[in-house]
């Protein structure tokens, strides 16, 4: 009847790393496409604020050319003194700088740089924001597999606890002191336990291979238990987190800057209404030979431009991308409220789950210790005759569901602290 409940061949020998919490953070966030992507946005960004700064540099040129033509005249002999006479040749030299800069753009160019950098603000509170959720993925799937492992134990001690009442039901039976009802009562019991310890295991293979993709690794990755994952902090201040949050996520912080780019982008949008001012210059050599010699007399020719351009009308072009920078600007805007009120209501809720986190911990922990009293009890009733078969395994059943109990209020309790971590962008 009593049988062991190994892992499959096949998933026994894939390979399994061990991982500390901070090892699978730091290995997620290095292979996490979230993080890459937000690690070039950012390089976007600031390639795009050394693009806006260069708008106030002039710009400079240089240009160069040989050539040499032919005419098409085919060789042959002169009549007259019988020499050869072959076909003319030209060739010609040319160089030149040139340089311009913009004097007045209708202050575009001021707004595109602010533009650039709210974008760089963004992209920057943007990385930060994926970082915490990354962590925040890898923390709550490392949890779950540590989980995972701390309920197969449980339920292992429940089949052994099951097997040693059906041996105990077993000697009654043999000793005419209980019925075979009893030893049958005893046998389902062990047969639940096991089913429950095979759906365990299989649950803790699957959360070891989910961690195991977050970290890049291959086959399983087992979550390395630690002490300190089980002390409590102490009272928050919830208010205090309140006014962080709102002012200081990194998902609040990232519209925030987001709305500051639309805002400059639409001030962008409205220069086009302004002239803007140039001045160019540029200076140039020429020169030129026949027959093929080298050239050597180049002449220079200095030129300096101021070019003012004003857009009087360009067909309500300027008007149709104003209207959509205003559009764009709106919805930063509502975004940037509403995310503020998004994080907002997620902390109070993670928070409320925190403290009843806290206070299931302590009542599982006492339901433990009583179950294991009672099952103590009627094991000694059962013995002497006193209590029934079903009065034990229902104390083993509930012995069973304290202990899972105590895991699930650990585990949801660091699941929540984890949650408010990535809403307020730092450590509690």
């Amino acid at each position: 009847m009593l049988c062991s409940l190994p892992l499959a061949p096949s998933l026994a020998a894939q390979q399994t790393t061990s991982v500390s919490l901070e090892e699978a953070l730091r290995l997620a966030e290095r292979v996490q496409p979230l993080v890459i992507s937000a690690q070039a946005n950012l390089r976007d960004a600031g390639a795009q604020v050394t693009a806006a700064r260069g708008q106030f540099l002039p710009q400079v040129g240089a240009s160069s050319n040989l050539g040499t033509s032919f005419a098409g005249i085919p060789s042959r002999v002169d009549p007259t003194t019988g020499q050869p006479i072959s076909g003319s040749s030209n060739s010609t030299l040319s160089a030149g700088l040139s340089a311009s800069v913009d004097l007045f753009t209708g202050f575009r160019r001021g707004a595109d740089l602010r533009a650039a950098h709210a974008t760089e603000d963004a992209a920057t509170a943007g990385l930060v924001d994926s970082r915490y959720q990354v962590r925040l993925t890898t923390t709550q799937q490392f949890f779950s597999a540590l989980a995972a492992v701390e309920l197969t134990r449980v339920r292992e001690a429940s089949v052994e606890r099951a097997q040693e009442q059906l041996k105990i039901s077993i000697a009654k039976l043999a000793a005419g002191s209980a019925t075979r009802a009893d030893s049958l009562q005893s046998l389902v019991t062990l047969g639940t336990a096991q089913l429950d310890l095979i759906s365990t295991r299989a649950a803790t293979t699957q959360a070891e291979a989910s961690l195991a993709r977050l970290i890049g690794a291959d086959g399983l990755a087992s979550a390395k238990d630690d002490s300190a994952f089980y002390h409590v902090v102490g009272p928050v201040d919830t208010a205090a987190l309140q006014q962080e949050a709102a002012s200081r996520s990194p998902q609040v912080q990232s519209a925030i800057a987001s709305a500051s780019a639309a805002r400059a982008n639409l001030a962008s949008a409205r220069s086009a209404y302004w002239p803007t001012l140039s001045l160019g210059g540029s200076t140039n050599w020429n020169g030129s030979t026949s027959r093929g010699g080298p050239v050597t007399d180049l002449f220079n020719q200095r030129q300096v431009n101021l070019t003012l351009s004003w857009a009087l009308f360009n067909r309500f072009n300027r008007e149709t991308n104003i209207t959509i920078r205003e559009g764009g600007l709106d919805l930063a805007e509502a975004t940037s409220v509403d995310t503020r009120r998004q994080v907002t209501s997620a902390l109070t809720g993670q928070l409320a789950l925190l403290q009843a986190a806290v206070a299931e911990i302590d009542i599982t922990n006492t339901s433990v210790s009583a179950a294991e009293e009672n099952l103590r009890v009627q094991r000694e009733r059962y013995r002497v005759g006193v209590a029934t078969i079903v009065d034990v395994l229902t104390a083993q059943e509930a012995l069973t569901q304290a202990e899972v109990n105590v895991v699930n209020a650990r585990f949801d309790y660091l699941r929540a602290k984890a949650q408010i971590e990535a809403l307020i962008g730092r450590s509690l």
